[in-house]
């Protein structure tokens, strides 16, 4: 026993010795050993290791249950909401009242401007009364 086991490894060792150096030229070689390694495994590792797996639909008992009769029913009448009316847009005011003057809202020009009006001044007061 002892003699083959020696034989063998020899020969693993002569194998090994004599074997060309590994050579890579281009990522595509790369790739492609990689790939039929992971293939390799792909077919013989389940043979390596077999794994004991359920199957993939087990076996069941059928059972018939006669059921009640479908009865269909008028269906409710749908419920309607409706949306409140919209609140009208807040009233801005077209004029800014000051006391010398006032602010008016123009359209000029395709938009709106605030436009600045001076008051009129009081009429002056009336000549004095001429004297008896």
């Amino acid at each position: 026993m002892r003699r083959v086991i020696a034989s063998v490894a020899l020969v693993a060792l002569l194998l090994g010795a004599s074997a060309p150096a590994a050579w890579a030229g281009r990522s595509t070689d790369i790739a492609l050993g990689l790939a039929s390694f992971a293939v390799f495994n792909q077919v013989v590792g389940p043979l390596l290791r077999p794994q004991h797996r359920e199957p993939a639909y087990p076996r069941r008992e059928v059972v018939y249950v006669r059921e009640a009769p479908v009865v269909y029913a008028p269906a409710p009448a749908p419920t309607v909401y409706v949306a409140p009316a919209p609140a009208p847009p807040p009233v801005y005011p077209n004029v800014v009242q000051y006391p010398h003057g006032r602010y008016e809202l123009r359209w000029q020009n395709q938009q709106y401007v605030w436009v600045w009006i001076p008051a009129v001044p009081p009429p002056p007061p009336p000549p004095p009364a001429p004297a008896p």
